[in-house]
């Protein structure tokens, strides 16, 4: 089992920054961050292999620190429609896990 704890939300002003966080209790392949928002789905905004959701292309950037086995995602630029809970998730042994979710609100 490896738990995977997010931190860095909260509430920001449209075009402020935020960083959120995702620890792994253990070693982990393939990080990455999904976001749901109100009454959507939730939709994978990056991943560790380079790829973004063309909606964040060019303001988040997803990076690793391995030594931690954290991953993060910069979050620059924000806009209200960034609001909504991001989940970090990893792959290990064939099994996913996932994060417990941290609430970004982006207000305009």
């Amino acid at each position: 089992q490896v738990q995977l704890v997010e931190s860095g939300g909260g509430l920001v002003q449209a075009g402020g920054s935020l960083r959120l966080s995702c620890a792994a209790s253990g070693s982990i392949n393939a990080m990455g961050w999904y976001r749901q928002a109100p009454g959507k789905q939730r939709e994978l905004v990056a991943h560790i292999s380079g790829g973004y959701a063309d909606s964040v292309k060019g303001r988040f950037t997803i990076s690793r620190d391995n030594a931690k086995n954290t991953v993060y995602l910069q979050m620059n630029s924000l806009k209200p429609e960034d609001t909504g809970v991001y989940y970090c998730y990893g792959l290990r042994a064939g099994s996913v896990y996932w994060g417990q979710g941290t609430q970004v609100i982006v207000s305009s």
